[in-house]
């Protein structure tokens, strides 16, 4: 169970999960064995599979014989039924008995149907046949010292009488949870979720949730009525709803890893409440969404599938380069990438390929110098309701994971916003939502494109119903359950903003010491913090001090760096000169320090990250040192850079690596450098920062109970 539960492309212990070692040589398998990783498990069996013994693998792991001797048994019967199968035994072969000892080892469905070379369903059906289904068994929290009510139940294949209580005669709904906590999904999800508990347990209902991580508040089993503990899979879950019968099951909240079992549970005859499998697809298929946003007069870039390279360099021809690539189905931005020529193509479609083998891969065009906004809607199939716009800080090609985001947006016009609203109330309504819909988008210019929309919670949710005060998830599902917006009581969603609240990533690099500390598409923070202010710029400034980063201070003459794409040099003086006024030196690379110098400003020439990048924007002095080796000897203290095009937005990761590091503050947009400048002169004048409780924002607002 925990081995399926990863939800890293293992379907279980065995059965197939071996391949990245089936290839190694003793020698080299040895040596893994030796070093505890992530992986080792796997190895260990590929280990027995060999005909190694339990004390040869005891002497180079050090675990404990009993478990390797359970372990071996696994993998014994797993090369048994393949020696059935080889001979040509499939599932008419196999009696009652056979299979209660298979499902008994813990093997699952999609396993054994990778060995009998037969389909999930197939297996289902024969072993159902036959009467071989799990029990339903209940956690006893009290040790049988005396008598426990609780509600926390696990299934097994090692008892024959379930104990799930009868229903309470309240109408049963099922919440599938957001499986293991990673990086690119994490407790924004179980936050909706548990949201969602609570929500539907108030209106009368008995919820059932579904979840196989301990360390969530969805699986405190005061959370909800009946908590089952088991992995996310179609098996596992269709065992549940056929053990406590729900009215409906939830699979929009817990992020991707509900959402990519929708279409299996329909097809058993599972109804799903909220917006349905069909309008799901129909966003996820790139073709589908663009026929639609034709249909509805909607701008979006220039976008393909392709399931090969050669038929990704055919819409790379079409497109044109910059491109954006990603996989269909993936949480975080896994395996995305931006490119700007066929080599780098080449590349990204491989490892976009291997984390999802059997979906296409998108390839849009990527918009360069473009304002980025995530938009959080609910609606009701007829109604909806905008429940925040964020405008992203960052610049485009960093993940909205890991970008800092403003709620109200900070730039964008009256009449920009006001389209992107029309937008997104027009897509809620076509793709017929019920519950939560987020939206992505990008202002190039003065047009407005739409990147993606997600019909299901998104990371954005907790904090854009901690800025708003509505609380989004509970909202999500009691529509969902059949309630309708104007039911809700919830307060205008174009009511004018009282604060500035930002949100800033919290990156985990100084934890994970030789990890891959590239930012880019694919998201890598593990945290998030918010600032709330009156101002941006204090706003912004309050989250840059709770991630962690030390603020420069003016009596050390601190140095700043600056590196500017050629839109912003016409207004990036006045920030350089509110940093001269701070104390700040300056240094610059080539074409920025030209202009500053043109300023009569003071400033040092250093050189850009690499040769390619000096060759391309100019040269420093031969004696002039490079910026990163400033970084790393701890003399700069604060980065702004504004990239544009290949060469720049290569070295702006590399900067913004080198800026987490060293707990620098980095700053990649003019608006948030000048954000960051005010709120800095702010805070040298003797401008304490305001304390801002979210129930007083709440008040400001008048949403207070809306959030409670």
């Amino acid at each position: 169970k925990a081995a399926r539960s990863l939800e890293d492309g293992h379907a279980g212990f065995g059965a197939g999960v071996r391949r990245g070692f089936a290839g190694l040589d003793d020698s080299t398998l040895r040596a893994f064995l030796e070093k505890p990783k992530a992986e080792r498990i796997f190895a260990v069996a590929e280990a027995f599979a060999r005909g190694w013994s339990v004390a040869d693998v005891t002497a180079l792991t050090a675990i404990d014989g009993w478990f390797l001797s359970r372990i071996r048994d696994m993998v014994c019967m797993e090369q048994a039924l393949r020696g059935l199968a080889a001979e040509g035994a499939g599932v008419a072969d196999l009696d009652a008995e056979a299979w209660w000892t298979l499902k008994r080892e813990g093997f699952s469905d999609v396993q054994l149907a990778a060995i009998l070379g037969t389909t999930e369903a197939r297996v289902r059906a024969a072993r159902h046949a036959l009467g071989v289904v799990p029990a339903m068994k209940t956690v006893d929290t009290c040790a049988a010292e005396f008598s426990a009510s609780c509600a926390y139940h696990y299934k097994t294949y090692d008892a024959d009488v379930s104990e799930v209580a009868p229903s309470s005669g309240k109408r049963r709904i099922m919440i599938l949870g957001a499986g293991p906590n990673r990086i690119g999904q994490g407790i924004e999800f179980d936050y909706c979720c548990v949201q969602a508990c609570f929500a539907l347990r108030r209106a009368g209902f008995e919820v059932i949730m579904v979840n196989c991580n301990p360390e969530t508040v969805s699986t405190d089993y005061d959370t909800s009525d009946l908590l089952f503990f088991e992995p996310l899979t179609l098996e596992d879950v269709l065992d549940v709803v056929e053990a406590t019968a729900p009215e409906g099951v939830i699979v929009t909240l817990g992020g991707q890893t509900p959402l990519k079992l929708a279409a299996g549970l329909e097809a058993a005859g599972v109804r799903l409440l909220g917006t349905s499998s069909a309008s799901i697809a129909l966003a996820e298929n790139r073709d589908d969404f663009a026929a639609l946003l034709d249909r509805l007069r909607i701008t979006y870039p220039a976008a393909r599938m392709a399931s090969s390279y050669e038929e990704a360099q055919a819409a790379a021809a079409e497109i044109g380069y910059p491109l954006l690539v990603r996989p269909s189905f993936v949480l975080g931005g896994r395996g995305m990438g931006i490119v700007y020529a066929a080599d780098q193509l080449r590349a990204y479609m491989e490892e976009a390929t291997r984390v999802t083998p059997d979906h296409p891969v998108y390839l849009d065009r990527f918009l360069e110098d473009a304002v980025e906004l995530d938009v959080d809607c609910l609606a009701d199939g007829e109604d909806v309701y905008i429940g925040g716009i964020l405008e992203h800080v960052e610049m485009a090609g960093i993940h909205s994971g890991d970008s800092a985001t403003c709620l109200p947006p900070y730039t964008l016009s009256a009449t920009l916003q006001a389209e992107v609203r029309r937008i997104a109330c027009d897509l809620a309504r076509h793709l017929q939502v019920v519950g939560l819909l987020n939206i992505q988008f990008a202002i190039h210019g003065s047009r407005v494109y739409v990147i993606e929309a997600n019909p299901r919670a998104s990371r954005t949710v907790p904090f854009v119903s901690k800025a708003t005060g509505v609380a989004l998830a509970k909202a999500a599902a009691r529509l969902m359950c059949g309630a309708k917006l104007r039911d809700l009581n919830l307060p205008p969603d174009d009511a004018p903003h009282t604060r500035y609240c930002v949100k800033e990533a919290v990156m985990p690099f100084g934890r994970f010491p030789g990890s891959d500390v590239v930012l880019g598409p694919e998201m890598k923070s593990t945290g998030e913090v918010m600032g709330i202010a009156r101002s941006f710029p204090e706003a912004y400034l309050k989250t840059q001090i709770a991630v962690g980063y030390e603020l420069p201070r003016a009596d050390e003459h601190p140095l700043a760096f600056i590196s500017v794409c050629d839109n912003d040099k016409r207004a990036i003086g006045s920030v350089a000169l509110g940093l001269t006024r701070l104390g700040f030196r300056l240094a610059a690379t080539t074409g920025t320090a030209r202009v500053l110098r043109a300023l009569g400003l003071a400033c040092a020439e250093v050189h850009p990250v690499t040769d390619t990048g000096a060759a391309k924007w100019g040269n420093a002095p031969a004696d002039a040192p490079r910026i990163t080796d400033l970084i790393a000897t701890g003399e700069v203290k604060l980065i702004i850079n504004t990239p544009s095009g290949e060469g720049t937005h290569s070295d702006g990761f590399v900067l913004r690596t080198a800026a987490v590091a060293h707990g620098l503050t980095y700053v990649t947009t003019l608006q948030a450098a000048q954000a960051f400048v005010i709120g800095l002169e702010a805070l040298s004048a003797g401008r304490a920062p305001e304390i801002v409780a979210l129930q007083d924002l709440g008040r400001e607002i008048g949403t207070e109970g809306e959030s409670k």
